[in-house]
């Protein structure tokens, strides 16, 4: 069965920094389209970001720049690299995988930034 389970997130200052994790089992990462969303209250799910099986990257607008998306095959894991965090970026923040079976989402992890 896929299981995805974040992991990283917490309380930090406005122009830190976190990396969130996301362990897979039951895929292989590089086989699948990977993801990044956050919903922060009030609002709705957004992509914040994604990486393809060919490795293509895709970011939203308002966090280009500051947030890379990768992959480790071999730790079955993504990540999710934040830098200048702002606290409009406080959200619950969630894995994605797009499989050939369906889509699978992570519990999320909550990410808070101070200003």
């Amino acid at each position: 069965q896929v299981q995805l389970v974040e992991s990283g997130g917490g309380l930090v200052q406005a122009g830190g920094s976190l990396r969130l994790s996301c362990a897979a089992t039951g895929i292989t990462v590089s086989f699948n389209d990977m993801g990044w969303y956050r919903q922060a209250p009030g609002k709705q799910r957004e992509l914040v970001a994604s990486i393809s099986s060919g490795g293509i990257t895709n970011y939203a607008d308002s966090v280009k720049g500051r947030f890379t998306i990768s992959r480790d095959t071999i730790k079955s894991t993504v990540y999710l690299q934040m830098n200048n965090l702002e606290p409009e970026d406080t959200a619950v923040y969630y894995c994605n995988a797009l499989t050939w079976r369906g889509n699978y989402w992570g519990q999320g992890t909550q990410v808070t930034v101070s200003s």
